[in-house]
C-alpha cells in the first residue's frame, strides 16, 4: 500500500512538472485520449462488453461542446456539460437497443450505430460537414477567473478533468456495482441466480461509460478549438480498442499508458506519412504476441512473481 502510495505521489508530481519540460498541446491530447482509453476500459476490461463504436460518443461530445460554446456563446463549463449529457444520453438509446445482444452481435450493432451517426454528422448543418466545427473560443473559467488561452494553465484544468474522471472510474470498479459487473462478466448466469438484473448493469455500465467519453470528447474540443469528422470513424473506434489493448484491459493505469504509447507515435512518426498505420500495425502484433495481458498487466505479473519468490527465499 504504501508502495502504491508513492508511486502515485511520483507519478502526480511528474504530471504537475511535465507541461514546463513538453509541448503542452500534445500533453492534453494525450491525457484526453488516455480518459477515452479508461472510459472505453471500463466497459471491455470490467463489463465484458467490446464496443466498435465508442468514438460516436467522443467525437460528437466535441460537437456538442463546440455548438453551445461557438454559437451560442456558452462558457466552457456548460459546454463540458452539454458534451457529458449528449454522449450518455447517445448511450442510454443506443445502450438500450444494443444490450440485450452479446458477443459479436453486440459489437456489431455498437458499429452499425457508429456509422449512422457518421453520416448524420456529414450531413448535418452544425457540424458543417467535412469541414469540421472551426475556430472554437477558449473563454476564461469560473466568471473569468481561469483564463485558459494560455495552453500551460488549460494544461492544468485538462489534468483536473483527467483526474476527476479517473477518480469517477476508480470508485466506480471498486464499488458494489463494479463488483457485479465483474461477476456478471465472469459469468452472468450465476450473477443472474444471486437476484442481479444483468442487463440492467451492463445497461447502466455502458451509460457511464459513454458519459466519460463524452467527458474526453468535450476536453479535446476544448483543447484543439475544433471538432472534426475524424473523431467519429470507425477508425477511431479502432484506436481506443487499440491503446486499452496496448496497455491493458482490466487494469486502471493501462489504457493510460496504451494512449500515450500510440499518441506519442503518431506525434513523433507523423513525418513518416502513412507508414506510421503500418508501425503501429507491427507493434500492436508484437505487444499481442508477447505481452498477451498489455505492457502494464504483463509488468505486474513480472513484479508479483518477483515479490512471491523473495518471499518464498
Amino acid at each position: 500500500m504504501m508502495n502504491n502510495r508513492i508511486i502515485a505521489a511520483l507519478l502526480l508530481v511528474a504530471a504537475l512538472v511535465a507541461p514546463w519540460v513538453a509541448y503542452p498541446v500534445f500533453l492534453m491530447t494525450a491525457l484526453c485520449f488516455a480518459l477515452f482509453a479508461c472510459a472505453f476500459n471500463l466497459l471491455l476490461g470490467y463489463a465484458g462488453l467490446m464496443s466498435f463504436g465508442h468514438a460516436m460518443f467522443f467525437g460528437m461530445a466535441g460537437y456538442f461542446y463546440g455548438h453551445v460554446v461557438k454559437e451560442w456563446g456558452w462558457p466552457p463549463e456548460l459546454g463540458l456539460l452539454t458534451g457529458v449529457a449528449g454522449a450518455a444520453a447517445l448511450g442510454a438509446v443506443t445502450g438500450a437497443l444494443a444490450i440485450r445482444r452479446q458477443g459479436i452481435y453486440f459489437a456489431m450493432i455498437t458499429l452499425a450505430f457508429s456509422q449512422m451517426i457518421y453520416f448524420f454528422c456529414v450531413q448535418v448543418p452544425f457540424t458543417h460537414g467535412e469541414d469540421g466545427l472551426q475556430g472554437i473560443p477558449r473563454r476564461a473559467l469560473l466568471g473569468g477567473l481561469i483564463d485558459i488561452k494560455n495552453d500551460r494553465v488549460l494544461y492544468y484544468v485538462v489534468l483536473a478533468i483527467f483526474l476527476f474522471g479517473y477518480a469517477s472510474i476508480y470508485r466506480i470498479v471498486h464499488s458494489p456495482f463494479g463488483q457485479v459487473l465483474k461477476a456478471i462478466r465472469e459469468n452472468e448466469p450465476r450473477a443472474q441466480s444471486l437476484g442481479y438484473d444483468a442487463t440492467l448493469y451492463k445497461w447502466l455500465a455502458f451509460v457511464l461509460s459513454a458519459a466519460l467519453a463524452g467527458l474526453a470528447g468535450s476536453t479535446k474540443a476544448m483543447v484543439l478549438q475544433f471538432a472534426t469528422l475524424t473523431d467519429v470513424t470507425a477508425a477511431m473506434s479502432g484506436e481506443v480498442v487499440l491503446m486499452a489493448l496496448v496497455g491493458g484491459l482490466g487494469t486502471l493505469i493501462g489504457p493510460v499508458v496504451g494512449a500515450f504509447v500510440i499518441i506519442t507515435m503518431q506525434n513523433y512518426l507523423a513525418a513518416t506519412g502513412e507508414w506510421v498505420l503500418v508501425i503501429q500495425g507491427v507493434i500492436f502484433v508484437v505487444i499481442v504476441m508477447a505481452f498477451r495481458k498489455g505492457l502494464v498487466g504483463e509488468i505486474g505479473d513480472l513484479i508479483k512473481s518477483r515479490v512471491g519468490k523473495s518471499k518464498g527465499a
